[in-house]
């Protein structure tokens, strides 16, 4: 068969020819730089420096061996990141070339769309200036008898970047070619596909999110011998750092999981989720948790909080300082919490229906428990669209006013926007879902990973950097902590939640869905709504959720917080942090709220209060029920209970 549309493009051509003059001019700079290191440079930390001092002192050969070794196991480990793309990187080449994240760059620009990239002379034009511009400050700091100190030489680099901060990236010109020539490129490739015509809006976004993640995982500072700051300390460390980091990546390779914090610092019921309480009822599917009080009167009407069963419920509960938890307990409130399951064989059947039901029954047994007409709920992320869901519900069959009031965290509804998740809902994902769940249960692992690729930079590859590389030890941090306490879903139910809701958006379709018999209207809900979005929430957008003020018929009070999906929620008022907008809840939209808001200093926590009193303000003794594990009260076990530490 005849090999078609097989001729070469010149601009491709030409911009690879570029690429190989860049990567020959790298190797002379490279050279040069060492070179010139090799006399006398006294008390000099630079990579230079180190490097001549490792050669004299007959270790550089052995440190070498040893870093291409961890070089080709980590390009390994990462490979997956990339190998959709085609990138096949360090095969049979030598990772000693600085030269070669040239290649990647070319491998980079050759899976992009045909006719991605327009503009590649200007490309070429100003990565020439790039080089020639810096080569010129670089050959004017260089002296006999090596490159001259920062004092001497004040380099103006055109991008800066967190990631190439430390002076090390500065010292000599290969590294700062370097990592300018991956910010130019990465800024390119990004905005070629913002400039691409001829493609609908959802494709471009995924268009832009895959660059994204393929610019950040091809960062020189991913890579030890790209990275002059762990170059640094391999030698400094006589390669320490190395031993400490392989033993990172092997614990965490046992593990299928990436460590964000130390692993032994936090103990459930210990120094976190320690607030005291009782489990008060036991389903499969779930556990009800009611904290004992801290004041002589509580309110009346009791809350319920309905946390994310992707998560554990300790978010809300984390040391005490940081528990919502404890909290709003110290504040009178009487506080029930749902501790789902993490999913096994016995709940791969569990599906929409079974979540919405296990809300209202919660409802009722707290009802039934303490003598009350009814109770406030809280929904935090996905469980806060079932309890909307649960609300069109109770309002369709005439018993709404089970509910005094609804708080919402960071829950959508509507998912026509709903942000950088969406990436990931079409049939491929979808089909992947249950491939990887022979069980009937997706490994909570996986969902880990998708939510840690939403913010790579941060989530994955710092780690990499700071723990693999440079072989530092986890910090002891109770919010990552929770982070990387996953939990398993039911395979059956996630499909649906992802096809039904974030793909098609059949929620906020009248009758569209139902669940136990009943159909679902978000029309109907007239309960009193209080909803809290995140201004930087990248899981769940603030626009996203300020559309449940569309969808409900009732009185809806909207909050914008400073921060995102986790900070900005729990946000204690001692910490004095961020901030919060209050403003038109009434308003046409985002935009418009924010245009006419009120900011506020600080946690938004008391003004959430203060709105809840307001909804049922009476107050009565702490006593009988209201304090669980009393005299005839029969209890199951201590908070946090069993179901929270099973993996």
């Amino acid at each position: 068969m005849a090999d078609h549309d097989q001729t070469p493009d010149p601009g491709s051509n030409a911009v690879e020819a570029f690429f190989d003059m860049q990567g020959e001019a790298m190797r002379e700079l490279f050279a040069g730089a060492f070179a010139g290191a090799s006399g006398d440079t006294g008390q000099d930390r630079s990579v230079a420096a180190l490097f001549a001092q490792a050669s004299d002192a007959d270790e550089l050969a052995d440190w070498a061996k040893a870093s291409s070794e961890l070089q080709r196991m980590w390009l390994d480990f990462a490979a997956h990141q990339a190998r959709e793309a085609g990138e096949k990187i360090g095969g049979g080449a030598n990772p000693m070339d600085p030269a070669q994240w040239m290649v990647v760059s070319q491998s980079m620009l050759a899976q992009m769309p045909k006719g991605l990239f327009e503009a590649q002379g200007k490309l070429a034009e100003e990565t020439m200036q790039l080089w020639q511009g810096m080569t010129a400050s670089f050959m004017g700091g260089l002296t006999a008898s090596g490159p001259v100190g920062d004092a001497e030489r004040k380099l103006d680099l055109p991008r800066s970047d967190r990631r190439f901060a430390d002076p090390a990236w500065r010292e000599h010109p290969a590294f700062a070619l370097l990592h300018q020539t991956y910010l130019m490129l990465a800024d390119y490739f990004k905005g070629s596909v913002r400039a691409m015509e001829g493609i609908d809006g959802e494709k471009r976004r995924q268009l832009e999110f895959a660059v994204n993640a393929l610019a950040e995982a091809m960062s020189p500072g991913n890579f030890l011998l790209t990275n002059p700051v762990v170059m640094k300390r391999t030698i400094e460390t006589r390669g320490q750092n190395l031993v400490r980091g392989m033993q990172h990546l092997i614990n965490d390779l046992k593990r299928g999981q990436l460590t964000h914090t130390d692993p032994d610092a936090f103990t459930l019921g210990e120094n976190l989720a320690a607030t005291p309480g009782k489990v008060v009822h036991e389903t499969p599917l779930y556990q009800l948790i009611q904290y004992s009080p801290t004041t002589e009167e509580v309110y009346e009407v009791p809350l319920v909080v309905f946390p994310p069963w992707i998560n554990r419920f300790y978010i809300l509960d984390l040391t005490p300082k940081k528990s919502f938890i404890k909290w709003a307990v110290d504040q009178g409130i009487t506080m029930f919490v749902v501790s789902w399951k993490s999913a096994d064989e016995s709940l791969a059947d569990t599906v929409w229906d079974d979540y919405i039901r296990a809300q209202i029954e919660a409802i009722d047994l707290i009802r039934e428990r303490l003598k009350v007409p009814h109770v406030h709920t809280i929904g935090y992320c996905v469980a806060g669209t079932t309890l909307a869901a649960t609300l069109a519900i109770l309002a369709r069959r005439d018993e709404a006013d089970r509910v005094k009031s609804a708080t919402f965290f960071t829950a959508q509804v509507d998912f026509e926007k709903s942000g950088d998740l969406k990436h990931f809902i079409d049939d491929g994902p979808l089909e992947m879902i249950g491939q990887l769940s022979p069980q009937g249960y997706l490994d909570g692992r996986y969902l880990a990973a998708t939510f840690n690729a939403l913010r790579g930079k941060d989530l994955i590859w710092n780690y990499v950097v700071n723990n693999y590389l440079m072989g530092e030890d986890y910090p002891a941090f109770d919010l990552l902590h929770w982070n990387g306490d996953v939990t398993n879903l039911p395979a059956k139910w996630h499909n649906d939640y992802l096809r039904d809701l974030y793909r098609d958006n059949r929620l906020v379709v009248p009758d569209s869905l139902e669940a136990d018999g009943t159909p679902i209207d978000l029309t109907r809900v007239e309960t009193p709504t209080f909803v809290q979005a995140g201004r930087e929430d990248h899981i769940a957008p603030a626009e996203s959720v300020w559309r449940i003020t569309d969808h409900f018929a009732g009185p809806v009070e909207f909050l914008l917080a400073g921060s995102g999906h986790i900070a900005g929620v729990v946000n204690p008022p001692a910490a004095n942090k961020y901030q919060y907008w209050t403003g038109d809840s009434a308003a046409t939209s985002l935009k418009a709220f924010i245009d006419s808001a009120e900011e506020h200093p600080g946690s938004w926590w008391p003004h959430w209060l203060e709105w809840l009193e307001g909804q049922a303000p009476d107050k009565v003794k702490a006593t009988g029920k209201r304090k669980p594990g009393g005299r005839g009260d029969k209890v199951i076990e201590d908070a946090p209970g069993r179901y929270v530490k099973t993996r």
